[in-house]
């Protein structure tokens, strides 16, 4: 694992899988520094998603080592991440985060100041 910084909001990032963990508030800083609106709503339904049936294997929280539960957090049940259920934070596997962002900014409609953060995190995590 290696730290990703921007704006101070540090991410871990897989090297291996490609895969990010945010510690709890850094999703929040993430897309508050992209400027999407309605961003806390959208936090929010993550939080409070169902857990998915799924094949995959869950993971276990770096911070409690509990197992997590794994959601779908889009309208199309395409993206499936790990949440801590003590809140600890959230795990994307590679390629999730630019899917969650290119998710977030086409339902939004602006490319305005977000253009800096977006391709940032773009080029950073994607496979």
């Amino acid at each position: 694992m290696v730290i990703v910084e921007h704006e101070n909001i540090e991410l871990d990032y897989c090297t291996n899988c490609k895969g990010v963990w945010f510690d709890s508030g850094e999703l929040e800083l993430l897309l508050e520094a992209a400027e999407l609106e309605n961003y806390e709503a959208f936090l929010n339904r993550i939080i409070d998603s169902q857990e998915a049936s799924s094949p995959e294997k869950k993971r276990k929280c770096p911070i409690c080592n509990k197992k997590m539960k794994k959601s779908y957090i889009d309208e199309n049940d395409e993206l499936l991440i790990d949440i801590c259920k003590k809140g600890h934070g959230i795990w994307f596997d590679g390629g999730e985060v630019a899917h969650l962002l290119k998710i977030l900014s086409d339902s939004s409609g602006k490319v305005d100041s977000r253009g800096e953060v977006m391709s940032f995190l773009g080029d950073v995590f994607k496979y």
